[in-house]
């Protein structure tokens, strides 16, 4: 995997987020290059964990995206490898405890207020100045970069 740096990532994923990309995508994004996955095939792959999985609120897609990061760290290519999947596993449990430790949940509906949790419509929102002030969203984006950065750098190992 090439160098990177994780705060320029973050700052990446912080900036899709506030070019309209959701929560998942802009995550993913940040790092899908290290990958050599192509944008547009990273923005279809990602994109339906938004909201909590297509705005039903369920998991955050931040922490999806993590998941979905950790498949490229830690691959199974091989069924039948039972300790690749187990260190593939353990992983997505670390990085989504600590993304739970510092924000209480990885929970959307959780993390939300009760207004905007209780909002499953398939709509998104406009994103406007006043979006941006009532959603953790940004700051739940930038916690989990910093997270899967430190997980691709093998920090967390």
């Amino acid at each position: 995997m090439k160098e990177f740096d994780v705060e320029e990532r973050v700052n990446q994923a912080i900036q899709n987020f506030k070019s309209g990309y959701n929560c998942a995508q802009s995550v993913f994004l940040a790092y899908s290059d290290l990958f050599n996955i192509d944008f547009e095939l990273a923005k279809n792959m990602s994109v339906s964990f938004g909201g909590g999985m297509g705005r039903m609120r369920e998991v955050c897609g931040s922490v999806s995206a993590m998941a979905m990061l950790a498949g490229f760290k830690y691959p199974v290519p091989d069924t039948s490898n039972q300790e690749a999947r187990k260190r593939n596993y353990a992983m997505v449990q670390k990085v989504a405890n600590l993304f739970k430790e510092k924000n209480g949940s990885i929970v959307c509906h959780e993390l939300l207020s009760p207004t905007d949790a209780a909002s499953t419509n398939p709509s998104p929102e406009i994103r406007t100045k006043e979006y941006y002030k009532k959603r953790p969203c940004v700051v739940l984006v930038e916690e989990a970069a910093r997270i899967a950065g430190k997980m691709l750098k093998g920090e967390l190992d």
